[in-house]
């Protein structure tokens, strides 16, 4: 997984992200203004910087005028279309407005880190090996045949692990926004990776709500 830094001047909110990351697999570090941000940089080569605007020190413009070159995703309570452009016309590779939902997050920071080849092609988990690349599933080295939709399932599980999933958050995440089947689709398909992967203990069924990968 990757090394994240996450620059955030409001405590509760540092502290939230940095737990969520964690739990998908991420090391992070945190601090908590612009020139902090510069230090840490120069003492640690990281994968993806999260980056807040309105920083004490220094903003968050000037900070990554300093670190082009490092992939970064600007997190922000501006809104404005003049503010979004600013930030990608640098060089930015998201810009992501407060409030946010966590699962918006992760998934941004998942296309971010595999568009700059800096996340990892590969899972692997109790004999089960996935490759992103292919999109091919292993068991004990066997291939397992996976249709389109139980792949891309299993990948937001893995994109998302230890995250418990509402059946409608999966199938808006696997399916896409525009699906018009329920969310027994949902059932059918983890009960099948659980049986094809020998994934019985490891897609927890969360009580009322959805799943989650137990990593």
């Amino acid at each position: 997984m990757a090394a994240i830094l996450i620059v955030e001047d409001e405590i509760p909110i540092n502290e939230l992200i940095k737990r969520n990351l964690q739990s998908a697999g991420h090391t992070c570090i945190s601090v908590f203004d612009g020139k902090a941000a510069i230090q840490e940089l120069k003492r640690h080569e990281v994968d993806l910087v999260l980056l807040d605007i309105m920083l004490p020190e220094l903003d968050g413009y000037e900070v990554y005028q300093q670190i082009k070159g490092t992939p970064t995703i600007f997190l922000t309570a501006r809104s404005s279309l003049s503010d979004k452009v600013k930030g990608l016309t640098l060089g930015a590779d998201d810009y992501l407005v407060k409030p946010f939902e966590m699962l918006e997050l992760l998934a941004r920071v998942d296309a971010v880190l595999r568009r700059t080849k800096k996340e990892t092609k590969n899972f692997e988990l109790d004999g089960v090996k996935i490759d992103f690349e292919s999109r091919q599933v292993f068991l004990n080295d066997c291939l397992v045949e996976c249709t389109p939709k139980e792949f891309d399932l299993l990948e937001v599980l893995v994109n998302n692990r230890n995250i418990a999933l509402s059946r409608d958050k999966l199938l808006e995440l696997a399916w896409g926004y525009d699906y018009a089947g329920d969310t027994r689709t949902v059932d059918v398909h983890i009960q099948k990776l659980r049986k094809k992967l020998d994934m019985e203990r490891r897609i927890k069924t969360v009580y009322k709500l959805g799943y989650r990968l137990e990593v």
